[in-house]
């Protein structure tokens, strides 16, 4: 078995590791915590190939020394067991990298997650380039020279003037191969993430991870299927504002809640930069569920039928459970929406829960 197959191997038995143990993986962010640009640094138990280890020379080898056939085998070596403890380190940590497609592709393994279908009628056009084959002229940057060594050796053979003691291989103009290619263009589907969190004070560190937790996993699924997703990301108290991703999961407010003004700040964003005939769109908004007032919840209620269902491809509101919050936003939520399959609604009681909200959100493949 070659290297790169022993390699495969174990990059298999790596993601069937992950896959048995996914949700201790998300609910703890291991995975997350050595993102490298497009990869993750996964930490997995060590695992350890047996091998042949050989004592050192004039030892004796299997079955050597004194006694007989029939002789029983001296246990007088045995240890008691009673020896100090020793100073070496114990399980070691193995990490290996994934790209972002492949944790998605276990993503969609594990929770049997469905193709999205995108929405749309106006798309990006990308152009790749393909090689094809090779021919006898070309420019010299694209010169294939393992071909070119490979002609000038069959037309020395066929000629006889190849010296096998002297095994000169000189390239003359007719041995000269170029690569040809071509250029494909393919549609490209256009999407944006749109995250709205509530930072008030009833939002505390661990609600706050818990959706970085999450928004790592539907960033991921969602890359899969949309080459070059774009990102936007509002903090919301009594007010809401656009912000970056460190900013987004750092902040802490305090004061009251007024859900609204994040609906508007989005609907704003989306108006003014993605036209909803040329782009996916995908508003998720996470919270503890209190709400300033029953009016704001109303109009909140109002931008989700008239402007939301219209316009996006799902709107996601996902509720993490507080001791200081109330819960009621979703009930209302649930309420006005209960039968309608483009707004999802999840209730994420804690990070062993991450999963099951992620598969709600994710499901439909819209």
């Amino acid at each position: 078995m070659s290297i790169i197959e022993d390699q495969k191997r174990f990059r298999d038995i790596v993601k069937g590791k992950i896959k048995e143990n996914l949700r201790k993986y998300v609910s703890h962010g291991e995975m997350i915590g050595k993102r490298e640009k497009d990869f993750v640094k996964i930490p997995v138990p060590q695992i350890d190939i047996p091998t042949f280890r050989y004592g050192p020379k004039q030892s004796g080898g299997v079955g050597q020394g004194p006694g007989k056939p029939g002789d029983p085998l001296d246990s007088s070596g045995q240890g008691d067991g009673t020896g100090q403890a020793g100073n070496l380190p114990g399980e070691h940590q193995l990490e290996v990298e994934f790209t972002i497609e492949e944790m998605a592709e276990i993503l969609g393994e594990s929770l049997a997650l469905p193709q999205i279908r995108p929405k749309g009628t106006k798309q990006i056009e990308t152009t790749t380039t393909k090689y094809t084959g090779l021919a006898p002229v070309g420019p010299e940057g694209l010169r294939h020279f393992k071909s070119v060594y490979k002609q000038a050796l069959k037309r020395q053979i066929a000629l006889g003037t190849y010296d096998p003691k002297n095994p000169k291989i000189i390239p003359i103009r007719q041995d000269f191969r170029y690569r040809t290619f071509r250029t494909i263009t393919r549609p490209q589907t256009r999407a944006v993430i749109i995250y709205m969190m509530d930072v008030s004070g009833s939002m505390g560190e661990e609600q706050k991870e818990i959706v970085r937790l999450e928004s790592f996993w539907i960033n991921a699924w969602l890359k899969k299927h949309y080459k070059g997703l774009e990102t936007r990301f509002i903090i919301h108290d009594a007010v809401a504002k656009e912000v970056d991703e460190d900013t987004f999961f750092r902040t802490s407010e305090s004061g009251g809640t007024l859900i609204s003004s994040a609906y508007k700040l989005c609907k704003e964003i989306i108006e003014k930069n993605y036209p909803p005939n040329e782009w996916n769109i995908y508003p998720f908004h996470f919270s503890d569920g209190d709400n300033w007032s029953h009016d704001d919840t109303k109009i909140c209620i109002d931008l989700i039928k008239n402007f939301f269902i219209p316009n996006t491809n799902v709107f996601c509101y996902g509720q993490v459970e507080s001791k200081y919050g109330s819960g009621q936003f979703l009930k209302d939520l649930r309420k006005e929406f209960a039968n309608h399959d483009q707004v999802i609604l999840s209730s994420i009681s804690s990070r062993d829960k991450i999963l099951d909200s992620i598969k709600e959100f994710l499901g439909t493949g819209r």
